[in-house]
Formats: C-alpha cells, structure tokens, sequence
C-alpha cells in the first residue's frame, strides 16, 4: 500500500514538472514577444522621426538661407547643429539610452507579475 503511494506522489511529481516546465516556456514565449513587439516600435518610431528629422532640417536650411542670403552656410549650420547634438547624445549615452533599456529588460524578465 505504501508502495502504490510512492508511485502515486512519484507520478504527481513528474507532472508537476512538466507543467512548471510548460509555464517557464509560456512565460518565456510571452516576454521575448513583448521585448520583439518594443523593439519594432521602436524602430518604426524611430524611422518615422528620421523621416521627419529630415525635412525639418531641410525646412530649417531654407530659413535660414533666406535669413542669411548664404545657401551653403545655412547646410552648414543645420550641420553642425546635429553633429552638437549627436555629441550630446554621445556624452550622455548611458543615462539616454543603456540605463532605460536596462531597466525595461530587467523590468521585463524579473519582474514576476
């Protein structure tokens, strides 16, 4: 009789694993599809601000050009104002973009919600 119990709790064992299995598999498919849906937004997002980058630079250029007569330098200007930018961005690269992707990620993955 104490045999048949054994076998009983051994299978009851057994399924338990697999279901916590199961749900580990779930849980994972679930999280890797957030982390994959976050990143197509925000390449989308990030494309359709370059785009629009792109042509208020160009709409900046032509005031400019037409404030200081000098088509040129107004390129140059809108120019250098992006490379300051991009050093900006650059110089604080950490807190701007590592530290929030960081805290998404491990927000995502340990969060036991």
């Amino acid at each position: 009789m104490a045999e048949n119990q054994y076998i009983r709790l051994w299978e009851e064992l057994k399924k338990f694993l697999r279901l916590q299995i199961d749900y580990t598999k779930l849980t994972a498919v679930e999280k890797v599809s957030l982390l994959l849906s976050a990143v197509a937004v925000a390449i989308v997002f990030g494309l359709l601000c370059a785009c629009a980058l792109f042509y208020l630079s160009f709409a900046l250029a032509c005031a400019l050009e037409q404030w200081i007569g000098v088509e040129w330098a107004a390129y140059m200007i809108v120019g250098g104002v992006f490379a300051v930018l991009l050093l900006i961005v650059y110089a604080f690269r950490k807190q701007l973009i590592v530290n929030p992707v960081t805290r998404f990620v491990t927000r995502l993955f340990l969060d036991n919600k």
